[in-house]
């Protein structure tokens, strides 16, 4: 007692006061010193969860968001969007992406990314390896093209047989589907044509001007943005049937309510003119759904995807 009591601020006078007093008195001064130990206790406890849920609200969102386009391009179309998050969210959200398709991958199985931005097979494997769930997806769907020169002389995919095809890079989604469009018509991969990776659509589309390569895999939607010069080079010799677009997903320390938070933003940021204008620019179409089986049907490509990193280790 006489250690304790000095330091609630008790003169020596209480001390003596304490100890010819009675019983009685000595009994109310350590339920006074009792109570007052369990403020202090209660306050450095709701001082520590203010100070937790502070830094959980001072640490921005992380949307991650695949590298279809360059770095400063990224950062430059999302703006927008990512002013809507903020200012729904009201919470700080940063842009993140990747040099490449494969460390973007890795970076989605490690769980750097709260809000992710992937075409549908990645999603498929973000789900499965890291527990991300769908949120929306675009609504414009995607093909898969493979163009030529506007001048060659081939008029069907057959005629690639021993050519050399070039592609963005092996594991994206569209070149995944022309590869199984070629198979369905009796050229395989590595046997009856070969492929050269090329980094970007832009760069793939010129090695097929610049007769590197015999025709390129591309996605429309790339293709679509490309310059009109650059279009009128080209012919297409075949496309694909219809495909998902990009998907929006959320890791699960994102909890439920957090994650309508950020469906209901996307949502009425699509509905704003800054949304609609986003929309037209990319040739997005808009939000949709995710169909309950829709990433199922992304599996094969996926697993083919899963193939090819590994590989490359």
């Amino acid at each position: 007692m006489r250690k304790i009591l000095p330091r609630f601020g008790f003169s020596a006078m209480s001390r003596r006061a304490a100890l010819t007093n009675g019983p009685g008195l000595v009994a109310r001064l350590r339920r006074l010193t009792q109570n007052r130990l369990i403020l202090l206790v209660w306050l450095v406890l709701l001082t520590a969860s203010w100070a937790q849920a502070a830094t959980k609200t001072d640490k921005p969102l992380v949307l991650g968001v695949f590298p279809h386009l360059t770095a400063k391009q990224i950062i430059e179309n999302y703006r927008p969007l990512v002013s809507a998050l903020e200012k729904r969210l009201q919470r700080r959200v940063t842009v993140h992406s990747a040099p490449n398709l494969r460390i973007f991958v890795e970076r989605t199985q490690q769980g750097n990314y709260d809000i992710l931005l992937t075409p549908p097979h990645m999603a498929w494997l973000a789900q499965q390896d890291a527990g991300y769930r769908p949120l929306l997806k675009y609504a414009e769907p995607v093909h898969g093209l493979l163009v030529v020169r506007s001048d060659a002389a081939f008029t069907t995919p057959e005629a690639l047989r021993g050519r050399t095809i070039a592609t963005a890079d092996a594991i994206a989604v569209a070149g995944l589907a022309i590869e199984a469009d070629l198979a369905e018509r009796g050229l395989k991969l590595g046997i009856d044509y070969r492929t050269m990776e090329s980094g970007t659509h832009s760069s793939t589309v010129m090695q097929v001007i610049n007769r590197r390569a015999d025709a390129a895999m591309i996605g429309q939607h790339a293709y679509q943005l490309m310059s009109e010069d650059l279009r009128k080079q080209l012919r297409i010799l075949s496309k694909t049937r219809p495909l998902s677009s990009l998907m929006y997903l959320t890791h699960p320390r994102i909890g439920d309510r957090e994650a309508k938070s950020v469906r209901h933003a996307l949502l009425d940021f699509s509905a704003s003119p800054e949304g609609r204008a986003f929309m037209q620019r990319g040739l997005y179409g808009g939000f949709a759904e995710v169909d309950g089986n829709e990433l199922q049907a992304f599996r094969p490509y996926a697993l083919r995807a899963q193939e090819i990193l590994r590989a490359r280790q």
